[in-house]
Formats: C-alpha cells, structure tokens, sequence
C-alpha cells in the first residue's frame, strides 16, 4: 500500500509516521511511505527515514505540479497540513488551510488516489452544548469568531463536494480534540505562549489557584492514538467523519486536580476572552480571543463511532495526554530532526 502524509512533520504527522513505521516493522515492505512538507526533516533519523520526501507547499499555485506527481500511485492521501500561526496574517493560514486542502484534493483527484482521510477538528463543529454528547452529525459550519474553526467549517465544506463528485473515492475525516504529546511541548509553548513565557515555566508545572471559567470544558488525545485511529482507517479504507478523542472530557475541576490548584471563584467567559485579546492585540502572547470563542462553545463529542467502526480505542487517558505536554513544554522537549518539532533553542 501507498501511503502519502502531508504535513508530516509536524505533530500528528510524525506521530502517524511513528504508527507507519510500526507496521512495516511487522510485515516489512507491506507499506511505501510518502511525506510532503515545506521542510524535509532530518531523514536519517526516525521516523523520517526511508520515506520519500517531497518539500513542497501545499497552498501555493506553483507547487501543484510537484504536488500532484508526488501523489501519482498513491492509495491513501492523509491530508495533515495546517498552521495555526502567524494568526496575525490571515491570509496566509488561509492559503495553507484552504487553499491547501483544495489543492491537494485537486491533486488527489488527478492523480487516481482511491482514499483522501482529511485532519478535521472538534473545532469544526458549530456551537454545541457542553452538557450531552454530540456525535458526528451535529453540523459542522464552525464559530464565526475562530478563525481555526471558520478554516476548518470551510474545509469540511471542501470535503462535502468533493465526496459528492468523486464517489469512487473513499473520503473519510477525522475530528479529534487537542492532540497532545510529550515531543510536542515544544512547539505547542510556542504556538499559544510565545517564545517568552514558556522558558519561564517549572520542569513540572503547578499552579495554586485556578480562576478558569466553569465553561471552559474540553477533550484531549494523545498523539499516538490520534496516529491509531488514522491507520485504522487506511487499513480499513473507510470512509465518513469519525470524532477523536480520551476520556475523561477536561473540565476545570478536572484541570484543578491535575495541576494540584485550588478552585477558586471562576472568572467569566467574557472576561477572559477580553484578557486574552487585550494581551495578544499588546503583543504580549500570540493566541488571539478566536480561541477563547472557540473552547467555550465547541461540542464535547461522542466516540462511539470511531469504536463501533474502527475498534478504536484511547490507549492514554487525556489527562496523561495533558501531563505529557506539559511536561515537555516545562522542559522545552521536541523531534531534533523535525523542523516543526525541534527543541526549545533548537534552530529551526
């Protein structure tokens, strides 16, 4: 089998490679492994080795013809390309979220692919209530104040037409919630702190009080499960949209109790909202308010699909998944031979 990953090597794609590299090493010469990327990692180490590299850029015009020779014989596309940063230029995540995914469909199309199996997100979904489960029909036209989600609703609405006009394609889309791992402390510091504050956090993060709003409930998966639940679906070629995500759901006691704080009277939604976008417009932090909209209106997802169809089950308990990132973002952990990935201080 044939397999392309794009954007793979970043978070999920390195842990999916991770994944890949397993089942070659059970039927060797079973699986012929494609990354595409902006930046080829180092492929002498694992689990970038003996994959065929293409450094290239999806949202970008000129790179459609590499594009679409790089998926020529391939089975199954795994379309994992995203940026969440800089959110200050929106047009570019734009061109990358997509444009991009547009273009590798485009190029999926062209090249024969027989599965396309997209990287979703619980932040697809329209607003939802936080106090029942909400399965995979619930629509999925995002929360007009993310950016995250806007890109995301618009993506599934790529993947909706593109379903409907190629039928001979198995199109499948998984929606996780936050995926963590220790290796992507790292980079997830950088990506909602900044460069600053992460270096000022403790080895083993502790907080005493916890002000966080009652409302700021959420769902967590470790990586390498995320990478289970993706081969599972190339494996079996299916095809539909499959929630993502361990137990138990996060809620702020929850987060108390693993960062051994004290609940204290919790501070409005809207009150942080406004913090957090009075700090990220002073360029103090990078994460704008989008974010803030986004977790206190995303639904808390029913998994049963994903375990009904694919057998798929959470091995890591999200609130491991939680300890594992904060851990590696206390100690500024990452890939070395991942560009995406790569260590705090680490050039990149």
């Amino acid at each position: 089998m044939r397999i392309a990953i794009t954007g793979a090597s970043g978070n999920a794609g390195t842990a999916l490679l991770r994944n890949l590299q397993g089942q070659l090493a059970k039927k060797p010469g079973s699986l012929h492994l494609t990354g595409i990327s902006r930046r080829r990692p180092d492929t002498d180490r694992m689990p970038y080795t003996g994959v065929d590299w293409h450094p290239l850029d999806v949202g970008l015009e000129g790179d459609m013809p590499r594009l679409e020779a790089a998926l020529q014989g391939i089975d199954s596309v795994v379309h994992l390309a995203w940026q969440i940063q800089p959110n200050r230029n929106l047009d570019q995540l734009y061109r990358t979220n997509v444009t991009g995914t547009r273009n590798v469909l485009d190029a999926a199309r062209k090249a024969g692919v027989k599965q396309v199996v997209c990287a979703s997100s619980v932040g697809a979904y329209s607003r939802a209530p936080k106090d029942q489960r909400t399965a995979e029909s619930w629509p999925a036209r995002g929360i007009p104040g993310s950016h995250y989600s806007r890109h995301k609703a618009e993506q599934e609405a790529l993947l909706d037409s593109f379903a409907a006009s190629e039928p001979a394609i198995a199109v499948a889309r998984l929606r996780p919630g936050l995926i963590f791992q220790r290796e992507a402390g790292s980079e997830i510091g950088r990506y909602f702190l900044g460069p600053l504050i992460p270096r000022l956090l403790p080895a083993r993060i502790r907080i005493p009080i916890l002000p966080v709003p009652d409302g700021l409930v959420f769902q967590a998966v470790h990586a390498d499960d995320v990478a289970e639940a993706y081969w599972r679906v190339i494996d079996d070629r299916a095809s539909g949209s499959f929630n993502i995500a361990a137990e138990p759901v996060l809620t702020p006691q929850e987060l108390a109790r693993l960062l051994g704080a004290r609940r204290i009277l919790p501070i409005p939604m809207e009150l942080l909202r406004r913090l957090v976008d009075v700090t990220w417009r002073l360029h103090l932090q990078p994460t704008d308010a989008g974010w803030i909209d986004m977790a206190a209106a995303a639904p808390v997802m029913d998994t049963r699909r994903a375990r009904r169809i694919l057998g798929w089950e959470a091995a890591t308990s999200s609130v491991d998944a939680v300890k594992e990132v904060l851990a590696g973002m206390g100690k500024g952990e990452g890939i070395p031979p991942s560009p995406v990935l790569a260590p705090r201080g680490a050039k990149r």
